[in-house]
């Protein structure tokens, strides 16, 4: 086609991805739109009627490969409406269910065109057009992450002030309820020059703050390791802001302990999982560390960060965790006192050691036991934003607020903040005084001294 001028115009292919699961994934969907963006793909925000489906996978959470399946079924119904209009419909399943499953996938539903592995995203391209030319090529779940990072393109679409970046990929730790190392592949660490190179471009295009990913991101290997790696981007003009998830406590050293309390842009909030308070269920999580030992971290990086706040992950009836392992978390949670937390009940995976393992807790213990731990955590995420109130912090506004006049941003500590403002503080970093909090967020007024951005 054409348009007024002539100029010969390709028409847009309809793009539909949906993200189960982690920070990762998100990554990974946005760079998968980026490698179909020359395409001629364009997002689309719903399934009906799109050229390609892609289902990037988590196989973290419970019920994650019924989900898949479920969502695989309606999906499939949708290409065949369309196959009956007279077009076509491409169906892929990415990420770490794609990764353990593979070809039982579409064994299992013959209506997927491709599997594609988490290391695989930049072969998108070659993969689609094989399927379109029926050369049978449907499988690309191979552990070659360095090359996957080599052929994604470097320019991203961003939007907004905060953007992720990865830095690290992988697990070498093989905690025994965890697919990831199965899914994933080996710890690898991408180059500093390319992750400085993506970040220059971030600035370039507006962001301010980055959030560095990785499935052990402190145990990111180049030069001069996570710490090194922050003070550099740290230098990067228009960078103001470093975060990073998620962390390992056995890869917290004491260079990057250290940069906590001497890089500004470092923020004071580090997502730190123990996942139990019992050193008995620590080891058989294979978790190669003991409750003393996190205890022990946690007081080395408020001696060096004395306003940092903690946020962590926490599993419920393990295999063999008896009443008493179970106070001993909650002790554990008790001392450290979380502004944050994501926690769970155990769901065994299948291939994982610990599926096999004697002592599975009965569902409604793991239930009771999770309703008391998110009992507790929310009471002190309640009392951590409550202790704002009164405070003149840094928000940097990222959007507009639901309502007209209101604009909202993060604190360093990743609370939501509204206010009353001008959109013209979006994209800047400006002190609020914190009037009212809840446990999901606060409520504030721009501080006197930064009228003048207003």
């Amino acid at each position: 086609m054409t348009d007024a001028t002539g100029t010969e115009q390709t028409a847009k292919k309809r793009l539909y991805i949906k993200t189960y699961g982690c920070q990762m994934n998100v990554y990974d969907s946005e760079r998968m739109a980026d490698v179909l963006s020359p395409l001629g793909y364009g997002l689309t925000d719903t399934p009906e009627g799109a050229d390609l489906v892609v289902l990037n996978t988590c196989h973290i959470r419970e019920k994650a490969t019924e989900k898949t399946y479920s969502e695989l079924g309606r999906i499939k119904e949708l290409k065949l409406a369309k196959a009956a209009a007279g077009g076509v419909m491409t169906i892929a399943v990415a990420g770490c269910v794609a990764q353990a499953e593979g070809e039982e996938i579409m064994r299992r539903q013959p209506a997927v065109d491709f599997v594609v592995g988490p290391q695989s995203y930049h072969q998108l391209p070659e993969l689609i057009a094989r399927t379109h030319r029926a050369l049978g090529q449907r499988l690309a779940a191979d552990f070659a992450a360095e090359e996957k990072f080599d052929a994604l393109p470097a320019e991203r679409a961003v939007t907004g002030v905060s953007a992720f970046l990865t830095v690290q990929e992988g697990c070498d730790k093989f905690c025994t309820f965890c697919v990831v190392p199965y899914t994933r592949g080996a710890e690898y660490s991408r180059p500093v020059e390319a992750i400085l190179a993506e970040a220059e471009h971030l600035a370039a295009k507006g962001v301010r703050e980055l959030t560095l990913l990785g499935q052990n991101v402190n145990a990111y290997a180049g030069e001069g390791g996570l710490a090194g790696l922050a003070r550099r981007l740290a230098k990067i003009p228009g960078i103001d802001r470093i975060r990073y998830t998620t962390s390992h406590p056995r890869d917290m050293d004491e260079a990057l302990i250290a940069a906590h309390g001497e890089l500004e842009a470092l923020m004071p909030f580090l997502h730190l999982p123990v996942q139990s308070g019992s050193n008995r269920v620590l080891k058989a999580m294979n978790r190669g560390h003991t409750a003393d030992h996190y205890l022990g971290l946690v007081e080395r990086i408020r001696t060096a960060r004395p306003d940092i706040a903690l946020s962590g992950d926490f599993i419920v009836g393990f295999p063999g965790e008896s009443d008493r392992e179970f106070e001993q978390t909650l002790e554990l949670i008790r001392q450290v006192r979380y502004a944050q937390a994501f926690s769970f009940k155990y769901s065994a995976r299948p291939g994982t050691p610990a599926s096999a393992l004697p002592g599975q807790v009965p569902e409604q213990v793991k239930e009771e036991r999770l309703a008391r731990l998110q009992d507790l955590l929310n009471e002190h995420q309640t009392d951590f934003n409550l202790a704002q109130a009164g405070r003149t912090l840094p928000i940097l506004f990222e959007r507009v607020g639901r309502r007209p006049g209101q604009v909202v941003g993060r604190s360093p500590y990743l609370q939501p903040v509204r206010i009353d403002g001008p959109e013209s503080l979006i994209g800047t970093i400006a002190p609020v005084e914190i009037t009212l909090a809840t446990r999901g967020s606060l409520t504030g007024r721009l501080a006197q001294d930064a009228m003048a951005i207003a």
